[in-house]
This record gives C-alpha cells, sequence and structure tokens, in this order.
C-alpha cells in the first residue's frame, strides 16, 4: 500500500488541500467497470478479481480486510444502508455473497477465516446490486432480468423481466417502500412494484447512448439517470406527475459552460506550475478530450458548507449531486440544473488515476468532505480520494458583479443620479407656475363688481358634470391610509394562507372570442386590471361584481396595463405602439404619448419611484419620463391636453439589441431596473449611477419574455433578500430563479408547456408561490423551494395567457 500523496489547491488562500490520494493498490486484475463500494466508514472493491478488499476511511491504520469467497471475478459491491449490523453484498458469476462485517473482523482478529453467506448461485454476470431501505431485501441485476432476494430466507421473492438489455443499475424509493426502479443498456427505466412482481410503469428510448447510472433524490422525489454518452435526464415522481420529464442536461455542455464563466470572471489568478493543478483546458473555454460517460451518481452535501466559504454558490437548501465520470467528478445543482464545481483529474497532475472505469462517491456531513473510491480505465489500480468540499469551493472564483446590487437603497440619490436632475427641476420650475397662477388668478377670477360681500356668479368655475361624490377621507378607525407614499406597507397578507384548489368564479369580458393579454390588481386589492386583444382596456371590483368600467382609444391590443401606486391613475400600452394614462375614477384619457416623444413604438411602460416618474421601452433602450397629469378642462380649448411629459434620461441595452421586456418596482424608491434583449440577455441598470451595472449572457436559450420581481408586500426586515429574486420566462425554455446579488439562476421551474406561446408569470404576495399559465389550459403554481409544480389548476377552455394574484387576500385571478 503506498503512501497518501497530496494535490495542493487552486487557490493560494486555501491552507488545506483539495484532493487527497488516501490509498493506492496495484491489482492484479483490472477492475474497471464494476459496480463500486463507498459507504460512510468504508470503501469496497474487488482485489486480485475474485477478492473483496474492504478500506476503513475513519482510521487508515486499521488493516485492509481481504474476504474470499468468490470463485469467478467480482462484478458488484454495495453496502446496506442500517448501521448495526453492517451488510456488504458482493457478486460474481458464481455467486452472489452476503456478509456480516463486524463478524468477519471478529474472526480475523481471532485468526479464522471470515465466511459469508451465500444467497443466490450461478447468475451470470451481475452488473448491480442494491439494498432496500431497511436491508430486508436487495436487488441483484443480472442480465435482462432482477432478482429480489430476501436477506432472512436466502429465497427469491421476485424476478422483474422486462427490459431488452442488460439492467445496469436500480433504485429502491425511500418514500415508497414497493417501489423498485431499473435502467437498462436499452436506454429506457422501468417502475416496478418488486413485492407483486409487476410492473408500473415503462419510459420510451431516452437517448442514443445505453444508460449507466441511476439516483433517486428523496428531498425533491425526483429520479436521475445517466447515459454513456454524458447525458443526464431528470424525472419527476411526484404521485400526480406520472413520471414526466422535467429536464435534459449534457454534461459535456454544462462543463464547457462552467469552464466560460470562470474564465470571464477574471478574478482566478493564475496558479504556479510547481504547486497548482493546470488550467490550460479552463483557459480554451473547458476543451474535453475525453467522454464524459456518467458512471455513478451520489448525494453531495454541499448546502452543509458554511455560506462564508461557499462564496458565489447558490442555494443553501437545494439538493446537490455528484457525478463520477471517467474524467473528473461534478456537482449538479438539482434546483438549477447547473454545475457547482469540477474537478478533473488531469488537472491535479500527482494523481495515480487520470482516467477512471468506474466510479463511486460518498459524502460525510461532519467534516465537509467526501470520499471517491476510483479504478483504472486501462490499467489495475484503485485510488480512494479524500475531496475537502469547503477549500474546493473557495478555489472556485468569485465575481464581485453583483454583489453590491439589491432593489432595496443602501444609500441616498447621488448629486449625479439623473433621479437627482428630475427630482431638483421639478422643486425648481414649480415656484416659477405657482406665481405665475397667482397673477393670472389676480386678473381673471376677481368679480367684476366693487363691494367685496357681493357674491360671484360663478362663470370662471369649472361646469358641475358630476352631480354627487362620495366621501374620500374618512378616518379608517386609525388605519393608514394606502396613498400614504412613506408608509406604503399597508395591506397585510397571510402567509400560511393556502391556495386556490377549486375555481369560484368564471366571467367572459366581451360577447365575442377576445383574449385577455394583461391582468394587474391594484396595490389596495380593490380592483382588478385586464388588457384586452379587442383595443379596450376594462377595470373590475376585485371580487368580478358589477359591471366593469371601460377604457377606449388604443387601436391595437392593449399589452400593458399599470395601476398608480396611489390607485388614481391607469396606465396602458398598446400593439399601435402609444402610451396612455386613464383617470381610473372618471375613465378618461389624462394624457396620451405617441409618435414624436419616442424613437420607436412604445412596447412597454409602467410607474417609477412611487409614481414620480414612468419608465417606457422602446427599440433597444428604456426612457424615464417625468409626467404631470392635469384632468381640469377648458371650454374653449378642449382640443388641448393640459398633462404633460418630458423626457429626463435614456439608457441602452449592451449591442443595442431590442429590449423585449423590462421591470422595477415601484412600491418603494428603488434604484434597479431589469431589463431583457432579443439575444437572450439580461441586463440590470442602476438610475443612481445612470448606467449598466451587469449583464447575464444567455439566460434562456430563447429570448426572455417577461422579467417579474418578488414585489411581495408582506415581507419582513428579515425576509427582505426576497426583493432580489426575479424570475424570467421564455418561449419553450420554461421559468426561472434569479437573485440579483448573485446573478445567478436559482432555480428551474419545470413541468409546465412553454412550447408556442408565451405566457405571463406573478408572485403570490406572501413570496412563497409563483404561478404560471399554460397551453394546455391549466394554471400551475410552483413553492420557491421546489422545481417541480405543487398545484395545477384547471377550469380554463383556452390557453392561459395571464395570472395575477391579489395583494390582499389569499386567491388570485387567472384569464
Amino acid at each position: 500500500m503506498e503512501e497518501p500523496q497530496e494535490i495542493s489547491s487552486t487557490d493560494d488562500s486555501c491552507v488545506d488541500d483539495i484532493v487527497i490520494e488516501k490509498y493506492l493498490v496495484e491489482s492484479k486484475e483490472p477492475a474497471s467497470h464494476v459496480q463500486l463500494a463507498c459507504g460512510v466508514q468504508h470503501c469496497a472493491f474487488p482485489l486480485d478479481g475474485n477478492q473483496l478488499c474492504i478500506w476503513n476511511t475513519e482510521d487508515p491504520s486499521h488493516q485492509r480486510l481481504i474476504l474470499r469467497g468468490h470463485q469467478q471475478p467480482i462484478t458488484a459491491v454495495v453496502f446496506g444502508n442500517t448501521a448495526n449490523p453492517l451488510l456488504i453484498c458482493s457478486a460474481s458469476q458464481d455467486c452472489v455473497i452476503m456478509w456480516k462485517l463486524d463478524e468477519c473482523r471478529e474472526k480475523v482478529l481471532e485468526g479464522l477465516t471470515p465466511r459469508g453467506t451465500v444467497m443466490r448461485t450461478l447468475l451470470g454476470k451481475v452488473l448491480c446490486l442494491r439494498f432496500c431501505p431497511d436491508d430486508r431485501v436487495v436487488a441483484a441485476c443480472a442480465g435482462n432480468k432482477i432478482l429480489v432476494l430476501d436477506v432472512e430466507s436466502l429465497s427469491t421473492s421476485a424476478e422483474l423481466e422486462g427490459h431488452r438489455g442488460p439492467v445496469t443499475a436500480a433504485e429502491f424509493c425511500a418514500w415508497r417502500a414497493r417501489v423498485l426502479v431499473s435502467v437498462s443498456e436499452d436506454r429506457s427505466f422501468k417502475v416496478w412494484d418488486h413485492r407483486l412482481g409487476s410492473l408500473i410503469y415503462s419510459s420510451s428510448v431516452l437517448t442514443a447512448s445505453p444508460l449507466l447510472s441511476l439516483f433517486i433524490d428523496e428531498d425533491s422525489r425526483q429520479l436521475v439517470t445517466g447515459s454513456a454518452d454524458g447525458q443526464l435526464w431528470i424525472f419527476s415522481l411526484g404521485e400526480s406527475h406520472h413520471y414526466r420529464c422535467v429536464t435534459h442536461v449534457d454534461l459535456k455542455k454544462k462543463t464547457e459552460s462552467f469552464s466560460t464563466r470562470r474564465v470571464e470572471s477574471q478574478l482566478c489568478s493564475l496558479p504556479e506550475e510547481s504547486q497548482l493543478p493546470s488550467t490550460d483546458g479552463l483557459e480554451r473555454g473547458g476543451e474535453i478530450e475525453v467522454e464524459l460517460p456518467v458512471l455513478s451518481l451520489a448525494p453531495c452535501a454541499l448546502s452543509l458548507v458554511p455560506s462564508s466559504e461557499r462564496g458565489f454558490v447558490s442555494s443553501e437548501n437545494a439538493s446537490c449531486l455528484w457525478i463520477g465520470s471517467s474524467a473528473g467528478l461534478f456537482i449538479l445543482n438539482l434546483a438549477n440544473f447547473e454545475l457547482e464545481a469540477v474537478l478533473r483529474y488531469k488537472d491535479f497532475r500527482n494523481l495515480s488515476i487520470q482516467v477512471a472505469g468506474s466510479c463511486a462517491v460518498m459524502g460525510k456531513t461532519g467534516n465537509h468532505m467526501a470520499f471517491c473510491l476510483l479504478t483504472s480505465l486501462f490499467g489495475s489500480q484503485v485510488a480512494v480520494l479524500e475531496i475537502r468540499l469547503a477549500c474546493l469551493v473557495r478555489s472556485l472564483p468569485r465575481p464581485n458583479v453583483g454583489k453590491d446590487l439589491s432593489v432595496l437603497p443602501r444609500s441616498g440619490v447621488l448629486p449625479t443620479s439623473p433621479l437627482y436632475f428630475a427630482l431638483v427641476e421639478e422643486k425648481s420650475t414649480k415656484p416659477a407656475s405657482q406665481k405665475q397662477s397667482a397673477v393670472r388668478s389676480v386678473v381673471k377670477d376677481q368679480p367684476l363688481v366693487f363691494h367685496s360681500r357681493v357674491r360671484s356668479s360663478g362663470y370662471t368655475s369649472a361646469p358641475h358634470v358630476t352631480m354627487f361624490l362620495p366621501k374620500t377621507n374618512i378616518k379608517n378607525n386609525g388605519k393608514r391610509s394606502s396613498k400614504c407614499k412613506n408608509n406604503y406597507k399597508c395591506k397585510e397578507y397571510p402567509s400560511e394562507s393556502p391556495l386556490p384548489t377549486r375555481l369560484s368564479k368564471q366571467l367572459a369580458v366581451a360577447s365575442d372570442p377576445t383574449a385577455v393579454c394583461c391582468l394587474q390588481f391594484s396595490d389596495d386589492g380593490r380592483r382588478l386590471a385586464c388588457g384586452l386583444a379587442n383595443h379596450l382596456s376594462l377595470v373590475f371590483d376585485a371580487d368580478l361584481s358589477g359591471k366593469p368600467a371601460v377604457f377606449s382609444g388604443h387601436d391595437g391590443a392593449v399589452s400593458t396595463v399599470c395601476w398608480s401606486h396611489d390607485g388614481r391613475w391607469l396606465l396602458s400600452t398598446s400593439q399601435d405602439g402609444t402610451l396612455r394614462v386613464w383617470s381610473a375614477r372618471r375613465t378618461e384619457l389624462a394624457l396620451c404619448l405617441g409618435e414624436g416623444m419616442f424613437p420607436r413604438p412604445v412596447q412597454s411602460a409602467q410607474f417609477y419611484y412611487i409614481d414620480a416618474f414612468i419608465l417606457s421601452s422602446s427599440g433597444p433602450e428604456f426612457q424615464l419620463l417625468k409626467y404631470h397629469v392635469d384632468t381640469c378642462k377648458d371650454d374653449l380649448r378642449r382640443y388641448k391636453q393640459k398633462s404633460r411629459c418630458k423626457a429626463m434620461f435614456s439608457l441602452r441595452m449592451t449591442d443595442a439589441v431590442e429590449m423585449t421586456s423590462f421591470s422595477a418596482v415601484n412600491d418603494f424608491y428603488s434604484y434597479i431596473v431589469l431589463t431583457a434583449g432579443r439575444n437572450r440577455t439580461l441586463e440590470v441598470f442602476d438610475l443612481n449611477v445612470g448606467r449598466s451595472a451587469a449583464l447575464i449572457a444567455g439566460a434562456h436559450s430563447r429570448p426572455v419574455h417577461q422579467i417579474c420581481q418578488n414585489k411581495g408586500s408582506s415581507f419582513t426586515s428579515q425576509q427582505s433578500q426576497v426583493y432580489n429574486l426575479f424570475a424570467t420566462t421564455a418561449v419553450g425554455d420554461g421559468m426561472r430563479l434569479w437573485d440579483l446579488r448573485t446573478l445567478r439562476c436559482e432555480r428551474r421551474f419545470e413541468g409546465h408547456p412553454s412550447r408556442g406561446y408565451p405566457c405571463r408569470i406573478a408572485f403570490s404576495p406572501c413570496g412563497r408561490y409563483v404561478a404560471c399559465g399554460a397551453e394546455d389550459r391549466h394554471v400551475y403554481v410552483y413553492e420557491m423551494g421546489s422545481s417541480t409544480f405543487s398545484h395545477r389548476l384547471a377550469g380554463h377552455t383556452d390557453t392561459v395567457t395571464a395570472v395575477a394574484f391579489n395583494p390582499s387576500a389569499p386567491q388570485f385571478r387567472r384569464s
């Protein structure tokens, strides 16, 4: 047995080492393409063909344990799941043997030869062994069959037949004791009831190469299988999900993308060749010289590494997965399906095995370490590697872009900010206008009599069009008004309120079939605005009772509706390229902006900075507009619009690409504007400094259709970080959750069909859910901590085009 070899870290600041080759042995027979076993305290592998070697990872000083009993070369080894007694099962073409490890050690100490229990003989080549969670049965994959062997009675309880090729891996479902899943060289997976010996589900052919590995994640309730050509397929095992495919991952492409991110960060200093691993592959953009077959899959306890050491690695509570391949080890985040870390054998020159034939990984939760058991593909070496997760993560580059970004302002408005100039100009011009108004009032508003007690005839006042107006300034028992800008969090939303599961009311918005393009509730939750494809905008009461208010004037489908924070104004944009501001109370036009104001037709707009500005997008840029709305009418000049608007500032996207969507917070003062471009990029603008602050390239495989921010109103100060979360959606590329602070995709929401129609998304006020409409006439609701939907709501007869949560009630509207 050779001495441990230490391989240095890729970061000078890391005191400990990333990898230590703890154990290396030369076998007389090669052990490639053999199922290896790596447990919490032990590693087991074939030695010299038919001997079983067990090494203690807790105390390397212990003498290795050699178990003899097979006549043919061992092809599969597996540990049991219970610690006492710890079972180990090994298989060869002549027999399957079960060993009790503690008894075997006692026999060796007594000078006796340990003997195992033969469970079955002459099964042929067994490629995989797997214990059930309580170790009562073990599944042996021999040829096209799966034999379920009873540990106590040593009998065969079931023979599962159905695969058309050798079965390469099998796993028991932890939360469904009767379920066993298997994969095969026939490129499919099957779900069995091993107690009844019946087939539950059979998948179609997934890929062109054989499936080699299998893993079932209990937290996300997902099945992951890997193939010989480096493809990963993730399926949902939820009760009502019917084994649907969640996503497909190309390991080679993910590795290249990970390497590109490292190069672009430009924060990882190049190491000295004498101490550090080679980075040539990274500098070439992650060139891969060998294939990446998925040899093994195992859980990774990356979330247990302290957050201070994880750096930019995301998702504290996300499940991660070790992927063992012939070229290296990879950590895949099962929340966003992105690689968190890559450890390639060739980057560590002192490793004895550069190309692996078999691989097994086991993470240890106590000291943030993992052990990897490798056999050489071309030789007969067997090595045990100790991997220190904290040191590995610290070696990764930490991009500084985004670390100072936050939707919540951290400082006051700078004197050089466009927001500052706009507000100062407003204050400087206001006294002059008031003075001119006062001069005019002296001349025009005096009655033409010389007695001060004579009452004016009132000919200078506006005509009395409205006969009666209700009082709106009545005190509400000490509650703060919803119009208060400084105290904008006036409404409370019960964070534990259940989601609706059935349709409560349905309403047709037009006599003819008309698509509803957009929805938005007012901030007080009392009114619902919707934009229609027939050029109209409607405002309903929140309970959809009564007759809606109609806003007409656009010459195209209404693409955006937006309430002002105080609820007095309604903004709308249309495919006719105009922006209109309406009086919500009078249902009349107050401001219209169109040709001459913008270089290109307006695509979208919203109120911004607590109604101080309007943000609008046209072409590759967005504009900051200062507006003044005046609804007073002059009988002699009814044609003249008294409301006015002025463009204060504009910013263009990088490379001047067309802007497809943007979003900003209006509920409080924020400097951040999120934008999406036609070139599939996301760009963050900081209006306090008046420039672009960050750029995310390749956010989706297709142009982003919508950006939706988590603007929930019920968050406490401790939960304020959720304001920095936002979601994006693209046609045919699903929905993703991002964190503004790290500029990383935190989670991918899968399961809703979005192949050909752009569907809108919305966050719940409590911040726990995000909803999305879909082409299959359903609304999909996701919990923030899960990639699969928790509810699928039915009731529509056509594609669900818009979704909106009511900010003051635990329900939402959809259309």
